[in-house]
């Protein structure tokens, strides 16, 4: 069986959705495993279930810090446990932008309505005031606008003459018991597929300074504003049958380093080797740290002097 996906389930209550999605993960047949459970709330209620089914956790208050500081304690946490993807299960804080980049389409989250409809809080009230005859629960990518990214999922639910917010959320929340472990499943077996590399890719590339996006040579290139392009993902460019990252070096002595040392992993593209270029080998589990440090390094050599002596 393939290596699990190790998720990391962010909670900020009781943690239903995070139990739901941790029984699942023991399933003989599961593609993910809960590695660790983390709150902006010492005190939530889920993490003592997760401490006594012997998964780590950790919990930091977030009062008095500025979003993007308390964050960034966050993705330390996530780092040091090897989350590869992130499951947000009822967790009440709004994520920075610098979050949401550094992980962007590895993180999921669960809201409780029929996505685009009733974004933000009091959906069922929303839904009841509103005179709608079905309800239910969404499950999309974060993106950095609440509630918003690409729908992975959604189950409906009826609602039924006298219900109340609390009655609705009931029901609401067995839907989202059954379809949030299914629609993770799934998502973290497409990991290979090209357009979940290119997310994660795109993720890491335009966190940097004024880095931007376009196609060219047919496949989506990144480039810095003002300099030139450091990096392009190719897929089954020129028919070779490869996903790869292409990335700008420092020369042909690097890339014949690079490939002479794990010709598996990169090789040499066509057109772009001889101009100093190196291919890095996406599918089967790449080295996302050292990706992004090749990124960075690449966006150094293509970027403006003005923009290259700054810290990132």
């Amino acid at each position: 069986m393939p290596e699990k996906a190790r998720v990391g389930v962010l909670i900020s209550g009781r943690g239903g959705n995070m139990a739901a999605l941790l029984y699942a993960s023991r399933l003989y047949d599961c593609p993910y495993e809960i590695v660790v459970v983390g709150s902006n709330d010492p005190d939530a209620a889920g993490l003592q279930l997760a401490k006594a089914e012997a998964i780590p956790t950790f919990a930091h208050s977030h009062r008095g810090m500025k979003r993007a500081e308390f964050d960034a304690i966050i993705t330390r946490e996530l780092e040091k446990a090897g989350v590869t993807h992130i499951a947000l299960a009822g967790y009440m804080r709004l994520l920075s932008a610098e979050f949401v980049n550094h992980w962007q389409g590895r993180c999921l989250n669960i809201h409780p309505s029929l996505l685009p409809k009733h974004k933000g809080l009091h959906t069922h009230a929303a839904v009841l005031a509103a005179g709608e005859a079905e309800t239910g629960c969404t499950i999309h990518i974060v993106t950095p606008e609440l509630d918003d990214g690409p729908i992975l999922g959604q189950a409906r639910v009826k609602v039924l003459p006298g219900d109340t917010p609390d009655s609705l959320a009931v029901r609401v929340s067995y839907a989202e018991h059954q379809l949030y472990p299914r629609v993770l499943a799934d998502f973290v077996s497409a990991a290979d597929r090209p357009d979940a590399l290119l997310e994660r890719v795109r993720g890491l590339a335009l966190n940097l300074p004024a880095a931007a996006e376009k196609l060219s040579h047919g496949s989506p290139g990144f480039y810095v504003e003002g300099g030139k392009f450091f990096a392009y993902f190719s897929d089954n460019h020129h028919g070779d049958g490869i996903t790869a990252l292409l990335l700008k070096v420092s020369g042909l002595d690097e890339a014949a380093m690079l490939i002479e040392q794990d010709p598996d992993r990169f090789f040499r593209p066509k057109y772009f080797g001889p101009a100093g270029w190196v291919g890095v080998v996406l599918t089967d589990g790449p080295d996302w740290a050292m990706i992004e440090t090749m990124l960075g390094a690449a966006w150094r050599l293509c970027a403006p002097r003005r923009l290259a002596m700054l810290p990132y």
